[in-house]
């Protein structure tokens, strides 16, 4: 496997080394020694994730206040168009995104490590992202930031078209709102 850091370094674009022939192909989708050289972590994975969504479906940004989840996101089925936003108060790349193209074609993956909002466009006609985390889900703990946070800026493939929304991801708040939420959560639950 090959791990190449994005434009926030701690994000990684992962290639496995796929054997193909006329017979179709295999590769490694997870290599949990190869996985700790490359991060320098010995992270649990504690959960895999199966999502299905159609074309414009846009899911996220998500991240969780407490029990933060770092995500090893792939695609099994079709193309979407992932995203990372850091979310690290005080870190040097706080409020910039790196965008990657994971298609069933291309292999690649997105390691997004715990600190980082998470979300995915459905770019084919359907799509099946696969993904493991390092924290369970937590519906408590989870927030949203708004796809379309001015302050982000994330330059959506959406070709003029409206996303598929859930009602969740409609009340998505802008970073610094959502920032200012998380303080406030975490003072009154004593973390």
């Amino acid at each position: 496997m090959r791990f190449t850091p994005t434009a926030i370094p701690e994000v990684l674009t992962i290639e496995p080394q796929v054997f193909a022939d006329e017979r179709g192909f295999f590769y490694e989708s997870f290599n949990q020694r190869e996985f700790d050289q490359a991060v320098g972590l010995n992270l649990p994975f504690v959960q895999d994730n199966h999502s299905h969504s159609v074309r414009g479906v846009l899911r996220g940004l998500h991240y969780q206040i407490q029990q933060p989840q770092g995500k090893l996101v792939r695609v099994v089925r079709g193309a979407i168009f992932d995203v990372a936003v850091d979310i690290r108060q005080g870190s040097a790349t706080f409020g910039q995104w790196v965008g990657n193209v994971l298609t069933e074609y291309n292999h690649l993956m997105s390691w997004i490590p715990a600190g980082f909002a998470h979300g995915f466009l459905v770019t084919s006609e359907s799509a099946d992202v696969l993904y493991k985390t390092t924290a369970y889900y937590a519906p408590q703990f989870e927030c949203c930031i708004a796809w379309d946070d001015p302050a982000l800026a994330i330059a959506w493939p959406l070709a003029g078209n409206s996303p598929l929304l859930s009602t969740k991801d409609q009340s998505g708040v802008l970073l610094a709102n959502a920032l200012m939420s998380a303080g406030a959560s975490r003072s009154s639950s004593g973390g």
